[in-house]
């Protein structure tokens, strides 16, 4: 009986042990599952930030590749058009180069007579002594800088050697000679032809047709266009020859100017070989040159 109590303590006690280890086991088996839920947790956060790094670095990455490409368009363009720049100026450098050779293989360009003034002919060439008119009859006057038409000025109205008043008196250089003119017929028409070389003994020099003698709005009813009997003096023709006058007075041009007023001979188309006197012009180094008369005196 002892013994069987004995075995029944035993066998107790044996049946409690796997209890304890199946509880334990248990208890081991419920911890053992919490912690490999935990380490999941952590992988799966570690795994999400690796991808959200990943992202971040690949957007990045595109940011600074689109930067870099924007910079080398950019580049790109700036350099263009710094070869546009260049190649503008080489061809603008090329341009001016030909454009002055070709101006220096042009000569110069002599300047035209003014768009206003009307057409008229080129100055007479030197001609024979068989084509010249001497007139005995012609009635001379001279007019001024101070009393010209705009007064002031050395203004004329056909100018062909000269653009405005001027000349020293040799035949290649004559002075300008203003004649009676007519506006009848609805256009201006001198009495003798822009260009008209005249040559003047009583000054000693050639004049050229380069002005019209007469104003208003019907010149033909004046003394220059008419030029008959011109104050009793049996006149035929009047001419006005330019003295200047600007490098004196004017009651000094008037003196002048009176001096060589009167009946006088004049050569229309003359030789080029008559007599010419020294100095510029009639009024010249402060003194009027005139006074010499009628006669013809060849060089």
């Amino acid at each position: 009986m002892l013994s069987v109590l004995l075995a029944t303590s035993a066998c107790g006690a044996g049946a409690q042990n796997p209890s304890a280890q199946s509880t334990g086991s248990a208890s081991a088996g419920f911890e053992s599952g919490t912690d490999s839920s935990a380490e999941i947790g952590t992988s799966q956060r570690a795994a999400a930030e690796k991808v959200k790094a990943t992202a971040k670095a690949q957007a990045e990455a595109k940011a600074k590749a689109a930067a870099k490409a924007k910079a080398d368009d950019a580049k790109a363009a700036a350099a263009a058009k710094t070869k546009a720049a260049q190649a503008a100026a080489a061809a603008a450098a090329q341009e001016a180069a030909a454009q002055a050779q070709a101006a220096a293989k042009v000569p110069a360009v002599v300047p035209s007579t003014p768009a206003a003034a009307p057409a008229a002919p080129k100055p007479a060439p030197v001609v024979p002594a068989s084509s010249e008119r001497v007139v005995h009859t012609t009635y001379t006057t001279a007019y001024t800088w101070y009393d010209n038409t705009p007064a002031g000025s050395a203004t004329i109205s056909h100018p062909i050697l000269h653009k405005t008043a001027g000349g020293t008196g040799t035949y290649q250089d004559p002075i300008t000679i203003a004649v009676g003119h007519s506006t009848a017929t609805g256009k201006d028409v001198l009495d003798v032809p822009a260009g008209t070389r005249i040559y003047l003994p009583d000054v000693r020099r050639y004049f050229i047709v380069e002005d019209s003698c007469g104003d208003g709005d019907e010149p033909q009813g004046g003394p220059c266009h008419q030029g008959t009997n011109v104050n009793g003096t049996n006149s035929t023709i009047w001419i006005d020859m330019w003295i200047g006058g600007q490098s004196m007075s004017s009651d000094g041009a008037d003196a002048c100017a009176s001096k060589v007023t009167n009946v006088r001979t004049a050569v229309f188309n003359p030789a080029s070989d008559y007599a010419v006197a020294p100095g510029a012009g009639v009024i010249h180094d402060g003194k009027c040159d005139a006074g010499y008369g009628n006669t013809l005196l060849k060089r």
